[in-house]
Formats: C-alpha cells, sequence, structure tokens
C-alpha cells in the first residue's frame, strides 16, 4: 500500500527516453520496458495469408485432403493462422454443416489443421484448435467435429469418439467427393465430437 502511495504522489518529468520522478523516498528513474513480442501469434487468416495455407496444407498429402488456393480464399473469414516472426507456421480452419429442413442441431467442423513440421511439439496445434473453438462457440452450435488421424491429441482438446455413421450431413458434404478412399467407412480417419 505504502508503494502505491509512492507512485501516485510522484512528480514526472521527461528526460530524453527515461521518466525520473521524485517522491517521498527520493528520486528514481524508470526505464522503457522492451514488450517482447510472443514466439507464436494466432490471428484470423487474411487474404495474403492464402498461399502460405496452401503450402502448409499440402505438405500433408497423406492426412489433409489438397484445397485449392481459390477455395482458401473464398473460406478466408473462416481460417486461422499461427504466425512466428511474421511467417505463417500453422493454419485451421473451419466450416458449417448443413441441415436439412429446421435447424435443430447446428454442426461445425475443425478441418485443415495443419503446423509446420519442425514445430510440431510446441504447442502450436493446440492454440489454433483453441481459438478456432473460441470462435465457433460465439456461434452456438450444438457440436463441433472433427475427422482425425490424431485421436489423442483432439481428446487432450475435448472431442470423443463417435461413430462415423452419426455424421452422415459430413459425410456427404466432404467424404463423398474424396478420391483417396472408396467409402467414408473404410477411411482410417477417427470421426470425434465435442458438445458444445
Amino acid at each position: 500500500m505504502q508503494d502505491k502511495t509512492w507512485v501516485l504522489n510522484a512528480t514526472l518529468s521527461a528526460t530524453g527516453s527515461s521518466f525520473c520522478w521524485r517522491g517521498k523516498r527520493g528520486w528514481g528513474r524508470l526505464r522503457p520496458v522492451k514488450n517482447k513480442q510472443p514466439d507464436f501469434i494466432v490471428r484470423n487468416a487474411g487474404f495474403s495469408d492464402a498461399e502460405g495455407i496452401f503450402s502448409l496444407i499440402k505438405a500433408y498429402p497423406k492426412e489433409l485432403l489438397a484445397r485449392p488456393i481459390s477455395d482458401i480464399a473464398e473460406n478466408i473469414d473462416r481460417s486461422l493462422v499461427c504466425t512466428r516472426k511474421g511467417q505463417v507456421v500453422g493454419t485451421v480452419s473451419w466450416s458449417i454443416l448443413p441441415e436439412i429442413g429446421h435447424i435443430r442441431h447446428p454442426a461445425v467442423e475443425i478441418k485443415s489443421l495443419a503446423v509446420k513440421k519442425s514445430l510440431k511439439t510446441h504447442g502450436v496445434g493446440r492454440l489454433l484448435v483453441q481459438a478456432a473453438i473460441e470462435r465457433i462457440r460465439v456461434l452456438h452450435p450444438s457440436q463441433i467435429i472433427v475427422l482425425t488421424f490424431t485421436p489423442g491429441f483432439f481428446a487432450k482438446m475435448g472431442f470423443h469418439e463417435v461413430p462415423k455413421a452419426s455424421l452422415m450431413h459430413k459425410l456427404y458434404m466432404g467424404c463423398i467427393n474424396c478420391v483417396k478412399y472408396d467409402s467414408p467407412f473404410t477411411c482410417p480417419e477417427v470421426a470425434m465430437s465435442m458438445d458444445v
């Protein structure tokens, strides 16, 4: 409490890049503190990030479905990027899944989670998924789903495994056009869901 009083009663005078004050305890000097930028910054993606997002997704041909740059740009408002020193090192997107008739159980899919391979154990994926969930929650969906080859990662984020048959709307929209597998039910990806 005494220190707060001392600061409040101080008289500041600027002297170059530092500040001097005279308080009850005498003279003092405050030097500016350099604001260290965090290593990783998660932010909304912009059109200028489309090529970086494309490159990250393309680096995972076995795990992720390829997306043309035009699709990435068209859905840029539903994408996040993680940057480090100005370079895109991670990305995640989401899509709103269709409902037939009255909207009773809206669902949102998290997709295209990709992290620069050299940074896979640095928490970038966790940061991206947490940020995506925060943005999706404001839409008030009944569930958030993922189809993934890394169920352990998503289980730590609060997702639980569900039968693929329970996600027929997802299978119709995305998996029906997949060229990797002859049927969504033969695909080794694990279906997971988070109730919101």
